[in-house]
């Protein structure tokens, strides 16, 4: 018998926890502990008096594993609940990126135009570069790093993913 490997596939968790100090850290040991790789994490308050923040951690792994972290995340205390966003239907998914381009002459026109075809925001702009502000999904902003490369990147700085199921509730 022939058990067929599991492809390891992306996944948006969405962790809503207590806010409290430590509990960052806790998630965070939680994946280190057992090897399982982070590629985003954001955290943020979500609630009017303070008491509860979202942690988004995008991972990648077996459908085995990802129940295996999710069931571990819902034995911490501070945790209320854990979505598998990637799992429940359609999800919107954005990151915000800000990437500075070195561009005079004609890379400077290049550069206009493909932010432009992007919807980018220049947000700084000197004689020889610019700073640009783009959201949207991971692939958006990967492709539009990839172009100015070409150009003259200096520099990216990225605030990791946030995502909700869509639909009501």
């Amino acid at each position: 018998m022939h058990i067929a490997e599991e492809q390891n596939e992306r996944h948006v968790l969405s962790i809503t926890v207590t806010n409290e100090a430590g509990i960052l850290a806790r998630v965070a040991g939680m994946f280190t502990a057992r090897g399982y790789n982070i590629d985003s994490l954001t955290v943020a308050d979500i609630s009017p008096d303070h008491q509860l923040s979202r942690i988004t951690i995008v991972t990648n792994g077996a459908p085995h594993m990802i129940d295996q972290i999710i069931a571990q995340l819902d034995r911490l205390v501070p945790v209320h609940k854990v979505t598998d966003l990637t799992d429940n239907g359609p999800f919107v998914e954005r990151e915000l990126a800000l990437v500075k381009v070195n561009g005079i002459g004609e890379a400077r026109i290049e550069a206009l135009r493909i932010a432009d075809i992007f919807r980018a925001k220049v947000v700084d702009t000197t004689t020889e570069s610019f700073i640009f502000e783009l959201t949207g999904p991971t692939d958006k902003i990967n492709t539009f790093i990839t172009l100015m490369r070409e150009l003259g990147l200096v520099e990216i700085g990225r605030t990791g993913i946030v995502g909700m199921v869509r639909g009501k509730g």
